[in-house]
């Protein structure tokens, strides 16, 4: 059975231009990556959770920031590793440069037997459209291309 996140596509539009916000993967394996290591704010939908609940759960919990309004479901996607994205697409805006993630702890190197923690988003960004089909983890680029035929850009 694979597992299942939810996550939020924020959009905002800047005149003619559609952007979206998303986060850089914290950790060590993407700390000195950029392209493709980026990410909808997501994670995993607790048993007997709601999905859109879980989808603004995970974006408080990656961003410190609450979101709210016309939440537009998006098809569900299959990311590499079998991991199915419900995501939900939701026009906004928030402070990038405010984002404040939880945590998560990992040995790493991994068998050195040292654990330290580093945050789920080490930082947030918003991106044109184009643009963020080269940040984003490959997996979640249909979001991108669902977004823009779903807002009419």
């Amino acid at each position: 059975m694979p597992q299942v996140s939810a996550g939020i596509l924020l959009f905002r539009r800047r005149g003619p231009r559609l952007e979206v916000f998303l986060i850089h993967m914290g950790g060590p394996f993407w700390a000195a990556k950029d392209a493709g290591a980026w990410s909808i704010p997501k994670g995993l939908i607790a048993e007997g959770e709601n999905p859109l609940a879980a989808a603004r759960r995970e974006f408080r919990e990656e961003t410190g920031s609450e979101i709210d309004g016309e939440f537009l479901p998006l098809a569900p996607i299959r990311q590499s590793g079998a991991k199915v994205v419900q995501a939900w697409a939701v026009e906004g805006d928030i402070d990038a440069d405010a984002l404040v993630s939880n945590t998560f702890r990992v040995e790493w190197p991994s068998g050195s037997g040292r654990w330290r923690t580093y945050p789920e988003a080490d930082r947030g960004a918003w991106f044109g459209v184009d643009e963020a089909e080269e940040k984003i983890v490959a997996g979640q680029r249909e979001l991108l291309r669902e977004l823009a035929q779903v807002v009419d850009a």
